[in-house]
């Protein structure tokens, strides 16, 4: 439960997700007032077969290879969004996401958003790469356009129009 909590904590801290959102005061948070620094988010997610999961996020959302110099972690990237795509065997033995510390499935509790200029484009590809569709396309009560797909390792990832 402890670490449930974490990744909700994490999730809302750095990824500005919360129920009620709508009541949090971003513009704050992008003021000068709070924002001194520049912060870039970078998504790691552990695989058993990064080969597969790059092929997925490069065929169904455009992703690029970006440079490594190690064979158990390929960064990927396309705009402001990386994902780093790494090795569950390398994790050391005390890692938290180390599989053999966990009852969880991959990506248990998370819901990655990602949000694109022409939703209906980013479908049509998903559907031509033959995604693993968990929702249809379809304009939600919030006001936004969105689906839903997994990745080959059970990610959860919600590919949404911008507000």
């Amino acid at each position: 439960m402890a670490t449930m909590f974490k990744l909700i904590v994490f999730i809302i801290v750095f990824g500005g997700i919360a129920v009620g959102a709508s009541q949090f005061d971003f513009a704050r948070l992008n003021s000068n007032e709070v924002n001194h620094e520049k912060m870039t988010l970078r998504l790691e997610l552990f695989t058993t077969n990064i080969e597969a999961t790059v092929t997925f996020y490069r065929e169904v959302l455009g992703f690029e290879m970006l440079p490594t110099s190690s064979s158990t972690y390929q960064p990927i990237g396309k705009g402001n969004v990386i994902l780093g795509i790494g090795s569950l065997e390398s994790l050391s033995e005390d890692h938290h996401f180390n599989p053999d510390r966990s009852d969880n499935p991959f990506g248990y509790g998370v819901e990655i958003v990602l949000e694109v200029d022409d939703v209906h484009m980013a479908y049509k590809r998903a559907l031509s790469a033959g995604a693993p569709l968990e929702g249809k396309l379809g304009k939600r009560p919030w006001g936004l356009t969105d689906f839903r797909v997994t990745d080959p390792n059970g990610y959860y990832i919600r590919i949404t129009s911008k507000p």
